[in-house]
């Protein structure tokens, strides 16, 4: 008996549907960014994080400090882990940092913008907030296992990370109309 042919398939939820949406066939043809500009970008977006972080905790860490004599804080940033469990916070800032530039400014981080390319839904015309902690928090797994998950670029047809795919998202290259 053919899938077709069963009950199951006759109910409107139980019948397969290609994935294809209106919103990545307006997307067709749009110039995705090289490897080079997303990995200056990333790097610019961990520099920019960090200065924002430590605008945040050095102030915190001397009130505490003055606030606990003989207390020394140690400050560290290192959001992809590099000190271990310790520096939990540095991970929820870098995501913060992310999540909160993406959302506001509809798929802009400042490393981004300075290098030309935005990050654009492939469900939706605006990046809705979740998306934008998908992606952050997606970076944890494309660093995993010594970064196969951004290695992933080279493999996949549309350039698509393992965060990118996490978000449904893509990264393209912002093309400057002449004035």
């Amino acid at each position: 008996m053919s899938v077709a042919g069963t009950s199951l398939a006759r109910r409107h939820d139980a019948v397969y549907h290609a994935h294809e949406t209106a919103r990545m066939q307006e997307l067709e043809g749009t110039p995705l960014a090289s490897f080079g500009r997303r990995a200056a970008a990333f790097f610019l977006d961990i520099l920019g994080s960090a200065l924002a972080f430590m605008a945040v905790a050095v102030p915190i860490a001397i009130v505490y400090d003055r606030l606990h004599p003989g207390h020394v804080t140690n400050i560290v940033f290192a959001p992809i882990g590099a000190e271990g469990h310790r520096t939990w916070y540095s991970v929820i800032a870098f995501c913060l940092y992310v999540s909160v530039s993406l959302y506001v400014s509809n798929g802009w981080t400042p490393g981004k913008r300075l290098l030309g390319i935005r990050v654009v839904s492939t469900v939706h015309k605006r990046l809705s907030l979740w998306h934008s902690i998908e992606r952050a928090l997606g970076y944890g797994l494309s660093t995993a296992e010594f970064g196969l998950g951004f290695l992933q670029f080279f493999t996949n047809p549309n350039r698509r990370t393992t965060h990118d795919r996490v978000a449904e998202t893509i990264v393209v290259r912002v093309v400057r109309s002449p004035d």
